[in-house]
């Protein structure tokens, strides 16, 4: 007699296809999301750090280009260690880039910030 197929997440006894490999949808979606979890949030955290500086940009900068200071973007939570780009100009300075925001470092604690309209074609 052969031996019954078990469910790989909570080992019961399997009923049905030869292929199955878990009893019940709840089992499937546990061992799935447990076998992803450590990856994906790393990611989501990482992404809703890069969410919240755009959104701090976008709120300090409502006419698409001020000046305000480094202090108080960090203040509401901005984390300089994530962007998603930068942007070299000719003259040797560099934006920095959360999506479509980005800001410019000037003297001090000032900052420029900026708002890239890139045309999408």
């Amino acid at each position: 007699m052969e031996n019954p197929k078990t469910c790989l997440d909570c080992g019961n006894p399997i009923q049905g296809r030869a292929d199955k490999k878990f009893c019940n949808d709840l089992c499937r979606n546990n061992y799935n999301n447990q076998l992803n979890s450590n990856s994906y949030n790393l990611i989501r955290n990482i992404n809703n750090v890069l969410k919240r500086n755009r959104r701090i940009m976008e709120e300090l900068n409502p006419g698409g280009k001020t000046k305000t200071s480094m202090a108080k973007m960090i203040s509401k939570g901005f984390n300089t260690k994530y962007l998603t780009n930068k942007y070299d100009t000719h003259n040797g300075k560099t934006y920095h880039f959360c999506y479509e925001y980005g800001y410019l470092p000037l003297e001090g604690d000032e900052v420029l910030l900026v708002k890239r309209e890139d045309k999408m074609d």
